[in-house]
């Protein structure tokens, strides 16, 4: 799991960010499960087949092993998720760069399954900020760039939090990738 969710030391956080830290958390999952459920109404799957769909459509030579380090799973898990998805008809497998490695490619059907993932996922987390008022949107959006910007990721840090992103949307990732570049 990316070294960024780890918590080593919330003993020792003033009580104003424990309670800044219990918000956030409370509304990190009420965004997920907005996505998760908007998701399952696309792909009639949850767990990491939207995002494996979402990221192997960034179409970088995507193969089993890289799709495995960003969404964090086993090579078997990575192997069964890819089997469902060109058993769906969403992926397709076809001969890689050097031969040896398969590359993974979504289908027609896969590519429009993830438009609407991705269509669906900004529409879940914009029926949240409604509430705001443009002045507060932007003021949310300044504190979470600089949130992101101020991380200490890798390159791979940067694919497995960036998972769910819409490349069309964010042009300009907030995340820096200051560590060894190890991974992409």
């Amino acid at each position: 799991m990316v070294k960024l969710f780890f918590v080593r030391s919330a003993h020792i956080i003033p009580g104003m960010e424990n309670g800044i830290a219990n918000l956030l958390g409370a509304l990190s999952l009420a965004v997920m499960d907005r996505i998760e459920q908007g998701a399952r109404e696309v792909v009639g799957r949850g767990g990491e087949t939207p995002a494996a769909l979402i990221v192997i459509g960034y179409g970088q030579g995507m193969t089993n092993d890289k799709l495995r380090r960003i969404l964090g799973l086993s090579h078997s898990g990575t192997v069964r998720l890819v089997d469902r998805l060109v058993s769906d008809r969403l992926v397709e497998r076809r001969p890689g760069k050097d031969g040896r490695e398969v590359a993974l490619h979504l289908t027609a059907t896969g590519a429009a399954s993830r438009n609407e993932l991705l269509a669906s996922r900004i529409s879940a987390v914009t029926s949240l900020l409604d509430v705001l008022s443009p002045a507060e949107r932007k003021q949310l959006a300044t504190l979470i760039r600089e949130l992101l910007a101020r991380q200490d990721t890798s390159e791979m840090d940067r694919f497995t939090i960036c998972r769910m992103c819409d490349d069309r949307v964010c042009t300009n990732c907030p995340l820096p990738t200051n560590k060894g570049q190890h991974g992409h």
